[in-house]
């Protein structure tokens, strides 16, 4: 069976790579048969974002979705095991508790360090690998790529956070990891849709967006966790919640819209085989970013209450 799936553009190609790590809830018999109830349920995984992003190849952009589940392997961790957010509790790339701190294994069935070594080969490198060749050929053919990596969360852990999440989280490693234009252009369509949203607060981006992004060589990648309330019920059976997801998907498509349409002026701005962002563009995030801090660290909108 395939690791992932890949849905290439519709229409002309743009620079655009969508990747889904987290949706995934293929699971191995081997290694289902090792887990405890709770861990069967995949309360963890990302549900329902295929259909969410299912637009994505009508705007010229490929989409990348893992078909296995997180607690199998975590694509957006590091190989070798160094912490995203040090100080901070997180999972590991074979996690071994939820969310909820419920045991994921069996007693005496935890992943030794050669099995995880053994996972590491045989369903992470594979799709970095992956992503690593979808994104060579789009600068290959454009001169530059974007990568958009794609979560979604429920609003409340509080195993890692105080309090209900904001509904749209963008990740640019502190500004490190795209062009300041294009964060610019998402967070526009943000401020102007009926969601909170937040700045690298408190998602960065993980592995996928910090190990590719590298503007200087003209690749740029973004992240954006969501809040599950946005467009599903978080409680079991997680079901997709259509009313909800056709309110999100239009602002979905534009801030992506809106990230194609600064490459332009990024091409133009830069010198050949660089792209660089446009005078005073940093400084318009950085002041984008001091709005979305309130006193408890997120912006909330007039519709916090719903979204």
């Amino acid at each position: 069976m395939s690791l992932f799936t890949l849905h290439p553009p519709q229409t002309e190609m743009t620079p655009l790579l969508v990747t889904i790590p987290h949706t995934g809830t293929d699971v191995p018999p081997q290694i289902l048969a090792r887990w405890t109830d709770a861990a069967k349920a995949l309360p963890d995984t990302d549900w329902h974002l295929a259909p969410l992003y299912d637009f994505v190849p009508r705007i010229g952009a490929g989409l990348l979705v893992a078909r296995y589940s997180r607690y199998v392997i975590d694509l957006n961790r590091p190989a070798d095991g160094h912490a995203l957010y040090p100080g901070r509790d997180e999972t590991a790339r074979v996690p071994t508790s939820t969310f909820e701190q419920a045991d994921i294994y069996l007693p005496e069935q935890l992943p030794s360090a050669d099995e995880i070594a053994e996972r590491t080969e045989r369903y992470w490198r594979p799709w970095h690998d992956e992503v690593r060749r979808q994104l060579a050929l789009r600068k290959a053919r454009f001169g530059f790529a974007v990568l958009f990596d794609a979560h979604s969360i429920r609003s409340e852990v509080p195993r890692f956070f105080s309090g209900r999440l904001p509904g749209l989280m963008l990740g640019t490693a502190d500004g490190h990891s795209c062009d300041p234009q294009m964060a610019q252009a998402a967070l526009d369509v943000f401020e102007a849709s009926p969601f909170s949203w937040a700045l690298n607060a408190p998602f960065k981006g993980g592995h996928i967006t910090r190990s590719f992004g590298a503007p200087v060589d003209g690749v740029h990648a973004l992240q954006l966790e969501m809040s599950q309330r946005l467009y599903m019920d978080e409680d079991p059976p997680f079901q997709y919640n259509p009313s909800k997801a056709d309110v999100l998907k239009p602002w979905l498509e534009r801030a992506l819209q809106a990230i194609l349409a600064t490459l332009p002026a990024l091409k133009s701005a830069s010198a050949p085989g660089q792209v660089g962002a446009a005078p005073g563009s940093a400084g318009r995030v950085a002041r984008i970013a001091c709005r979305a801090r309130s006193s408890h660290g997120f912006r909330t909108s007039a519709f916090d209450g719903l979204y």
